[in-house]
Order: structure tokens, then C-alpha cells, then sequence
């Protein structure tokens, strides 16, 4: 009985013992799992870029290194008309979308370029007054199927009943889900489904502890990082758990198909690495439009180095490491200058440094495209181990060396040589040596580097090469004649 008189001060003894063990568990067990598979990623690596001295053949679905490395023609295999059911949460209609909605979007506008009858199911948008538009397809142009409700507000259940009458009327080849837009339950039962991963709960407890790291010695952690850490783990389970009963998982990047294979225990002929792509029509190289853009937004010509980042303005992207190593490199380097495109929380905070930072807002493509020619470098501090952020490829495609966080996803896909830039460990002080390197090369050195980068992104992150690996898996899927290479 004597246990029993101040119950609720042993239960909050117990919890906060239970949080702080689970913590340490997490923060230790996790990085020495991912060296483990940076490992393993440097050696698919190196083994996948002798591909063109070494030409692979065999069933595709053995591979386990990314499709992107391979040579798809645009005319073989003989033409095969698919017709694509796409679950997408939102479509870019006339907001600035994010980079799934982007994917998404040059993903699918390729396939149907390439005559493939694509359905998109989506959420409504507030231009919209019908609950579903469809556009021509004999103008190559997915039919977009919008879900009656609330604009912006995605009910998989009213999406599903739109596809169900669609299939019903012509059963569909191929059903791609982007990330968990149609939910475990539902897809499971899809035989002919492949589901995109933008992200996974392991990855995202990592960013989780990444982001409290950089709390101050005398701030307080937070009870969203508590609650957040208590139920991660049982995603983690559960996604283990429920992921393997999905009919063929895309990866896009190399280290989230190891994670798949070997932690969520995914047999590796269902796990497929197709990485991102951006428009390679969109971004080049254009050092004319960059010094116009230069001098529009009022960088001096003395400028000693520009530094460029794009995106969203908040903390899981890494904003409270550039914010403070850039404070402390504007103290020494007074002609170096930092140009911010996005919005968010921290534009503030930005626009309080004075004449060095310039931030400019969320910008279209077209302005984009003059942006990354304006820069030295782009700059990527993101907090987020989970996915490629395409603003390192748009950056890549323009020309441009890169300065990323080293995650495994990036270092074993984007940053894959010493030659392309900088990486950095996720903390203040890594990214003001790095910082601190690329002054010290210059804009010479850094238009060198940024050559070796466009040539690599040309060659691996087009949105033709994207379409391309996504059109042989489909065949795969629809007929597995298609599935051997080449």
C-alpha cells in the first residue's frame, strides 16, 4: 500500500525515465545503424558509377541500385499505352507547391507527353467549382480528378470512390500512390499498386533529434518533441509491420531503399530506387540572365562570393544553422553576400542581417532559374534526412557546387564526389568551416566544381530520365516481359 500514495507523481517518474531512455536508445542506436548503410551506399555507389564501362543486364527488379544510373530509349521498348491512376494529396493548379506536389507534377506531365492515359486523384483547389475536372487527353495532359469537400483538404475516401467508378469503366494498369496519399488499408488490397516514399517515420526521427540538438544549452525541450518522440517509435513498428504488404515500393534515394530492404525487411525485388527528377528544360546554365539578376536585386559587382538559399523559411530546413554561421561569417568577410528565395518564419530574421542577405520571397520557376545563375554556391543546411530536396538538383542542373547537411540520402546520391561541394554535419559549427572553405576557393574554383555538377545532374536527374525509369516499372508491373534490361 505504500506504493500507492502519490500515484501520480510515480507515473511521471516512470514516463519521463521511459522518454529520456527511449531518447538515448534513438540518438545512439540510429546514427551507428546509418553508418553502417552509408557504408553499404558508398559501395553501391562506386559499383554503379562503372556502369558505363560495365554495361548491367538481368531483371530489374534485382536491382538495387537506382534506375537513373541505367539507359532507358525513348522508343524501347515498342510503345505500350498505360493507363496511370496517380493518388497525389495535392495537385499544383495555383498555389506555389511543394516538392512532392512538384515531383508529382513533372512526374506525370511526362508520362502523359509520352501518350500514357494518366488520372490524377486529388484534392480540390479553390478556383475549382466542380468536384472533378478532367482536361483533353489528346492534349497529353493528365485528366485531373478533383474529389468534392473542402479545398486543400485531402479524403482519401471520396478520392478512392472516383477511381473505383473509373476502374470499373476500364480497369487500370498501373496505380501509383505518392507516399501515403491512399492509405495502408485500402492499398494493400491493390495487386498492381507501387507506392512512392517522400519520407518514412525512421527518417523522420531523425530529423526530429536533429532539430532539438540545436537547442540552446539553457532552452527548454519541447513538449512537441517529447510527445513526438513517445509515438515515433511505435510508427517505426508499425510501419515495419504494414509496409511489407504494399505490392512494389519506389525509394528515391539510394539509402531509403537500403532502409526498406534491410530495417522494414521489404523482400528486395518489390524495392525500386528512382530517384527524383527535375524539368531540364527549366534550369541550365545562363550566367547573362545571372548578372542581370544580380544587378536587379542590387549585388554589388565587388561582391566577393554569393551564397544562395531556396525554400521553405523554417526550422527543420536547417535555417537555425545558416542563420548563426552566416552571423558570424558576415564578421569577417563584409563582401560576401547571401541571397534567401522563400518564405516563412525566419524571413524576419533574415532581412535583419542589413545589406548582406537579400530575401527575395517564394519565387516561380522562371524566377528560380535566374536565381541559381545569380549564385556561387547553393547552400542546403536542411535538418531533413528523409528524401532529396530537388532544389540541390535545380542548383546542380544550373551549374551551380552545392553545401549540404551529410545525411546518408544525400551523400549517397547527390554530394556522390568530393568535386560537387561541401558537406557538413548538422551543427553550427561544421557549416561555418564549410562556409569558411568556400570563401577561401572562390567564384573560379566554385564554376569549376559547379561544371562537374551540372554534368552529373544531366545525366541523373532529368525529368525525361525520371519518366523514363517510372514508365519500365509500370510495364514491369503491367507485364513482366518488360521487367529484364535492357
Amino acid at each position: 500500500m505504500a506504493f500507492s500514495n502519490k500515484p501520480k507523481k510515480t507515473n511521471s517518474f516512470y514516463q519521463s525515465n521511459l522518454c529520456t531512455t527511449l531518447f538515448f536508445i534513438v540518438l545512439f542506436t540510429i546514427p551507428a545503424l546509418f553508418l553502417l548503410h552509408t557504408s553499404t551506399s558508398s559501395i553501391c555507389t562506386n559499383l554503379s558509377t562503372n556502369h558505363g564501362n560495365r554495361p548491367w543486364s538481368g531483371d530489374l527488379r534485382s536491382a538495387e541500385f537506382a534506375w537513373n544510373r541505367l539507359s532507358f530509349l525513348q522508343n524501347y521498348p515498342p510503345r505500350v499505352t498505360l493507363k496511370i491512376a496517380v493518388f497525389s494529396r495535392k495537385w499544383p493548379i495555383t498555389t506555389t507547391p511543394g516538392g512532392m506536389e512538384r515531383h508529382a507534377h513533372t512526374l506525370h506531365m511526362s508520362l502523359a507527353r509520352r501518350g500514357h492515359q494518366v488520372h490524377i486523384f486529388t484534392s480540390p483547389v479553390n478556383n475549382i467549382n466542380s468536384p472533378s475536372v478532367s482536361q483533353d487527353r489528346n492534349n497529353n495532359y493528365p485528366q485531373i480528378h478533383f474529389h468534392e469537400g473542402e479545398a486543400g483538404k485531402w479524403r482519401y475516401n471520396k478520392a478512392w470512390e472516383q477511381f473505383d467508378e473509373e476502374n470499373q469503366r476500364e480497369p487500370f494498369d498501373v496505380v501509383h500512390s505518392e507516399s501515403v496519399a491512399l492509405p495502408h488499408w485500402l492499398a494493400r488490397n491493390v495487386p498492381n499498386l507501387a507506392v512512392s516514399w517522400h519520407g518514412i517515420a525512421l527518417e523522420s526521427l531523425q530529423s526530429d533529434i536533429y532539430q532539438d540538438l540545436t537547442r540552446k544549452p539553457l532552452e527548454p525541450i519541447s513538449p512537441a518533441f517529447n510527445k513526438s518522440l513517445q509515438g515515433v517509435v511505435l510508427k517505426v513498428l508499425n510501419e515495419i509491420r504494414f509496409f511489407r504488404n504494399y505490392a512494389h515500393h519506389v525509394a528515391i534515394s539510394d539509402s531509403c531503399g537500403e532502409m526498406l530492404r534491410d530495417v522494414y525487411q521489404i523482400p528486395s525485388g518489390r524495392v525500386h530506387v528512382i530517384l527524383n527528377g527535375v524539368d531540364e528544360n527549366e534550369y541550365g546554365l545562363d550566367s547573362s540572365l545571372g548578372q542581370d539578376f544580380r544587378s536587379k536585386i542590387g549585388i554589388p559587382e565587388n561582391a566577393s562570393l554569393v551564397l544562395g538559399i531556396a525554400g521553405r523559411l523554417v526550422k527543420d530546413k536547417g535555417h537555425p544553422l545558416l542563420y548563426e554561421a552566416f552571423s558570424k561569417l558576415m564578421l569577417k568577410h563584409p563582401d560576401v553576400y547571401l541571397i534567401v528565395a522563400g518564405s516563412g518564419p525566419w524571413e524576419q530574421r533574415y532581412k535583419d542581417f542589413g545589406r548582406q542577405v537579400l530575401v527575395l520571397g517564394s519565387m516561380n520557376p522562371a524566377e528560380l532559374r535566374a536565381f541559381y545563375n545569380s549564385i556561387d554556391i547553393f547552400v542546403n543546411p536542411t535538418l531533413r534526412p528523409q528524401g532529396l530536396d530537388l532544389t540541390l538538383m535545380e542548383a546542380m542542373m544550373s551549374g551551380k557546387p552545392v553545401m549540404a547537411s551529410r545525411f546518408p540520402s544525400i551523400k549517397g546520391t547527390i554530394v556522390v564526389d568530393d568535386e560537387f561541394g561541401f558537406m557538413f554535419s548538422p551543427n553550427v559549427d561544421s557549416l561555418f568551416k564549410a562556409l569558411k572553405d568556400a570563401v577561401r576557393e572562390g567564384p573560379k574554383r566554385l564554376a569549376q566544381r559547379g561544371e562537374a555538377c551540372r554534368q552529373y545532374a544531366a545525366a541523373m536527374f532529368t525529368a525525361s530520365k525520371m519518366a523514363l525509369a517510372y514508365e519500365r516499372l509500370f510495364l514491369c508491373i503491367k507485364n513482366e516481359t518488360f521487367c529484364t534490361y535492357p
